[in-house]
C-alpha cells in the first residue's frame, strides 16, 4: 500500500538516503549533494514536500514550491524535484507523488503547474505525460552532461 503525506522533519535521513541513491547525470544537471548536506533547509522546508511511503518506509517525493517571487506568477507551482528509491521503483510511486502535488497545487489556487526535466530522462517524461503534462518547450543542447549536450523539456499542467 503506498500513502502519499506531507513531509515531516523526521523524514530527511530517508530522503537524503533517496537523493543519494538516485542522483545521476541522467536525472539532473547539478552536482551530487556533498555528503552530509542536509536534505532541509532555508529554500527546502518539509512543508514543500509530500512524500510517499509503501509498506511503512519512506519510498520518495516530490517538491512542489513557488516560481517566480512576483504577482503576475502567484498562479504558478513547481515540481522542483520527483524521486523514487530504486528499489521501489515501477510500482507507480512517481504518479501517486505527481497526482498528489497536483491535487495540493489546485487546494493552493495555482492555475498551472510547471516542471523541467531533461531531455533523455525518458522514464521521467513518461510518467509527467500520464499525469497530463504537456511539452511548453525544449532548450536544445541547454546543458553538457558526461560529453553530451542534453536539452531541458519544459513542461506543464493546467489545473483550471
Amino acid at each position: 500500500m503506498i500513502t502519499i503525506r506531507l513531509a515531516r522533519p523526521e523524514d530527511e535521513a530517508a530522503l537524503t538516503e533517496i537523493d543519494r541513491r538516485t542522483w545521476s547525470s541522467a536525472v539532473s544537471p547539478a552536482p551530487p549533494p556533498e555528503p552530509g548536506t542536509p536534505f532541509f533547509g532555508e529554500d527546502a522546508r518539509p512543508g514543500n514536500f509530500l512524500v510517499a511511503e509503501h509498506e511503512g518506509e519512506v519510498a520518495g517525493y516530490v517538491r512542489l514550491s513557488a516560481g517566480f517571487p512576483i504577482d503576475a506568477h502567484r498562479h504558478v507551482l513547481v515540481i522542483g524535484g520527483l524521486a523514487v528509491d530504486p528499489d521501489r521503483q515501477r510500482l507507480g510511486i512517481g504518479r501517486q507523488l505527481v497526482e498528489a502535488a497536483v491535487a495540493v497545487a489546485r487546494r493552493k489556487g495555482a492555475r498551472k503547474l510547471t516542471l523541467r526535466v531533461l531531455g533523455h530522462n525518458t522514464g521521467a517524461r513518461r510518467v509527467y505525460e500520464r499525469c497530463g503534462f504537456v511539452t511548453e518547450g525544449v532548450l536544445r543542447g541547454e546543458f553538457r552532461l558526461d560529453g553530451t549536450d542534453v536539452d531541458d523539456v519544459l513542461m506543464a499542467r493546467s489545473l483550471a
